[in-house]
């Protein structure tokens, strides 16, 4: 007679050992990315602005001006932020711990336990708008006076080689 072997294999996920960390620019891509529902924001300090439409206007990275420290259940979050005139400030502040906290948790599982907004600024949509036209005016004007400067330099460059000279090859 022949006997049968049997055996279970415990193929459950929670039989799988391993750790699952996140690295702080996940968690500051997250908020970046969340902060462009709130209304009455018009700015993150350090490069991250959003126009009318939600549009990035001078970076296209959500994680500038967004300081974060993930621990391995909680993440704390550090904003100095540029809010809209005639807006009331602390409700901009409770949706922006709002939004956070719903995408951070939604995404990870870990738990936003601090939100601290510095608010830095305020100012109109139209004056953010000038600002961030303004800004693009003068990214652009450096750029263009910075390529007429090597132009320059390489044709003072050719004009200074001869070509009399004698070639190295032949």
């Amino acid at each position: 007679m022949v006997q049968e072997n049997k055996k279970t294999l415990d193929n459950s996920v929670d039989a799988v050992s391993g750790t699952l960390t996140y690295e702080d620019k996940v968690i500051q891509k997250i908020v970046g990315l969340a902060l462009e529902k709130v209304d009455g924001l018009l700015a993150v300090d350090g490069g991250f602005l959003s126009n009318l439409t939600g549009k990035l206007v001078n970076t296209d990275d959500v994680t500038s001006g967004v300081g974060v420290e993930v621990g391995k259940q909680q993440v704390a979050v550090d904003l100095k932020i540029v809010a809209e005139y005639k807006k009331y400030v602390p409700d901009i502040y409770k949706n922006i711990k709002e939004v956070i906290s719903k995408e951070v948790k939604g995404m990870t599982d870990l738990e936003v336990v601090e939100v601290n907004v510095d608010v830095i600024d305020v100012k109109t949509k139209e004056q953010q708008k000038q600002d961030e036209q303004s800004l693009q005016d003068k990214v652009g004007d450096a750029a263009k006076s910075t390529g007429r400067f090597t132009s320059e330099k390489v044709d003072q460059v050719k004009d200074k080689v001869s070509d009399d000279d004698e070639p190295r090859v032949k």
